[in-house]
């Protein structure tokens, strides 16, 4: 069984000082530039949202339940090398981040070629490579997916099955992949983390299938 860091309690309000609180830095803030500029330009899905909301939320997350900072920097970098320069962008991450960072940013990265694989390729070779990967990947690649669909059920509240249409996978694959990495997900230690992931795929299944259009009867 894969270890899985444990939640910490989070306060309604930030206390400065607190024992044990989590300290972000210079290096955090260092990230942040640095995604927010290799990102530039860069946008969500079907939306004029700027791509560094989601990693912002990544990040957030990633605090939420239980990251430090080298965690929290990791999940702002988590797209870099998929998305901004592959195999010599974690050459960067690591250099400018450290070895720590550059690990769980490689963890995270499920293709650092272009043109990328298949995509059910891609998908169903990063959920094998989860079942091998330490808990400080799997707890930012959690937050990822967390934040994906959670994004996802916001906009599937707006425009309904046409959200399916912005999906490489479209509606089969993507329900497939989001059940696939909660049950690979669930077969480590149990934590707030993955139950809060698990409610939201159990969600938007729900969702899906009431509005999944029904077979005329013949």
């Amino acid at each position: 069984m894969t270890a899985e860091p444990k939640a910490q309690p989070q306060g309604a309000r930030g206390t400065r000082g607190k024992p044990g609180a989590i300290l972000l830095g210079p290096r955090f803030l260092r990230a942040f530039q640095f995604a927010a500029k290799k990102h530039a330009g860069q946008v969500r899905k079907a939306s004029t949202t700027p791509y560094v909301a989601h990693l912002m939320g990544v990040a957030s997350l990633a605090l939420e339940f239980g990251g430090d900072e080298d965690i929290a920097i990791a999940a702002l970098l988590h797209d870099v090398v998929e998305d901004c320069g592959g195999a010599p962008m974690l050459k960067e991450v690591r250099r400018r981040f450290g070895k720590r960072v550059a690990k769980i940013v490689d963890g995270c990265t499920d293709s650092d070629t272009y043109p990328k694989p298949p995509w059910r390729e891609r998908k169903e070779s990063y959920i094998r490579h989860l079942r091998e990967a330490d808990a400080d990947t799997r707890l930012v690649s959690a937050a990822d997916k967390l934040n994906n669909v959670r994004s996802i059920l916001s906009d599937y509240r707006e425009v309904g099955e046409k959200i399916w249409e912005r999906f490489n996978g479209g509606r089969d694959g993507t329900l497939w992949y989001y059940r696939a990495l909660v049950e690979e997900f669930q077969r480590g230690r149990p934590n707030r983390l993955i139950r809060e992931l698990e409610l939201a795929v159990l969600e938007l299944e729900a969702r899906a299938k009431k509005g999944r259009p029904r077979r005329s009867k013949r």
